[in-house]
């Protein structure tokens, strides 16, 4: 899936260089330099892939809604389900 930039009606990029991926070397487009990302589309796109990979879903409450949790954050959550007697 590649993302076409408007450079026309954004920032204008020609002040901004090409800056080089952090994990392939590849060039980070202008745009998402701006932004403050550091890495190309496909290698953000992998990463967001793996870090989705690591999520569980999760009632916290009895009548609650299902939430995203972290893999690091499920231990806890799991122990604050009972919301009338936490155990964290």
């Amino acid at each position: 899936m590649a993302t076409e930039y408007d450079d026309e009606e954004t920032t204008n990029f020609s002040v901004v260089s090409f800056v080089s991926c952090r994990l392939c070397g590849d060039d980070v487009h202008p745009a998402r330099t701006v932004l403050g990302y550091r890495v190309c589309m496909e290698c953000g796109d992998q990463l967001a892939r793996d870090e989705r990979a690591g999520w569980c879903i999760v009632q916290t409450y009895g009548k609650g809604p299902y939430q995203f949790v972290t893999r690091e954050a499920a231990p806890k959550v799991l122990m604050d389900t009972n919301q009338k007697a936490p155990r964290s």
